[in-house]
């Protein structure tokens, strides 16, 4: 798959749409994402932007937009609980903030991640003579 660089005019919305919610900005896939208690909560992939909605948020929005999909950085494997968001809904002002800010209540609303304990490294048995 060909990398796109995402749109500068893209980024800057979404960090315009990002500073009334507190969270934490880090690079994922190369594109900015932002993060809420460690969850993924809302960012872009190459043209699109994408946002991560509880079930019943999805079902409402899916009532009310056209044009939604599942984010699906390798073809073939959605991110099911983030949805795309298309431009005409992630350029209204009035509806793109409200939907940010829900989204971000169900982040926060989610259990406390917890971090993986990292395997430990395997060592090569070594050859004695």
């Amino acid at each position: 798959m060909k990398w796109i660089k995402a749109p500068e005019e893209l980024t800057i919305h979404l960090e315009k749409l990002m500073q009334p919610i507190q969270s934490q900005r880090r690079p994922m896939f190369g594109y900015p994402a932002y993060f809420i208690d460690n969850y993924l909560f809302a960012g872009i992939f190459q043209d699109k932007l994408f946002v991560r909605l509880s079930p019943d948020q999805l079902s409402t929005l899916q009532k009310a937009s056209r044009g939604l999909s599942s984010l699906e950085p390798m073809p073939g494997r959605p991110m099911k609980a983030y949805t795309v968001i298309p431009s005409e809904l992630h350029n209204d002002p009035r509806r793109m903030p409200a939907l940010l800010e829900q989204a971000a209540e169900w982040c926060r609303s989610l259990p406390p991640k917890t971090s993986k304990p990292k395997a430990k490294a395997r060592r090569k048995p070594s050859a004695r003579t």
